[in-house]
């Protein structure tokens, strides 16, 4: 915490963390401002003292987390990746997909929370896309034309094969550990070979 930032009272601390909780476990529409204070021990007026509405209550759980935690902490994870050179396309993406699982696994709750609630707030999507997106999509970009002009990615527009393998990798993660982790899924390599093999039929060139 900053000079600039106010200290946090124990009362507000224990509200985000009870919001936290319950937002990642019941989302933010099934969670109520009683249940909040019932698990933080406090009177639903203080919530409203401190942070004026539920939507205050979720910008205050979620920006600061994505502008000092989640942000640098996706970028720096997503980096070690991205800095490296992978001779083709598939090891990338099979990298790719080990460092997104590591990292969902390490920060669910939160992660929970943006998954469930962003495409409700626009203003989240924002914040997201403005802390966490431009430079990761400038890099991914650049990779992107490593690939093609080495033929091993199909001539279409760049963001559009970024949009295909991102979705691919983050509906399969997503799933399987915010979801519906305890659906029949197979062993976690055959799930990944399989996303490999469904991006082979589209926009990936045989080597």
């Amino acid at each position: 915490m900053t000079n600039n930032e106010p200290k946090l009272t124990k009362k507000q601390i224990a509200i985000l963390e009870a919001a936290t909780d319950l937002f990642a476990e019941k989302g933010y529409a099934g969670t109520s401002t009683s249940e909040i204070a019932n698990k933080a021990e406090v009177a639903e007026g203080t919530i409203f003292k401190h942070f004026k509405s539920k939507k205050g209550l979720l910008l205050a759980v979620v920006s600061p987390m994505m502008v000092k935690w989640l942000a640098p902490m996706i970028k720096k994870d997503l980096n070690k990746v991205l800095d490296q050179e992978f001779e083709y396309i598939q090891d990338f993406i099979r990298a790719m997909i080990e460092n997104r699982k590591e990292f969902i696994k390490k920060n669910l709750p939160m992660l929970k929370i943006l998954v469930q609630e962003i495409p409700f707030h626009p203003d989240l999507k924002e914040k997201f896309i403005e802390y966490v997106g431009n430079d990761i999509f400038d890099k991914l970009r650049e990779i992107v034309k490593y690939y093609q002009d080495k033929g091993q990615l199909a001539d279409m527009k760049t963001d559009t094969i970024i949009r295909t393998v991102a979705t691919s990798i983050l509906s399969y993660i997503v799933a399987r550990y915010v979801f519906l982790p305890e659906a029949n899924w197979d062993d976690e390599e055959v799930e990944t070979e399989r996303i490999i093999q469904i991006l082979e039929s589209g926009i990936i060139q045989n080597k």
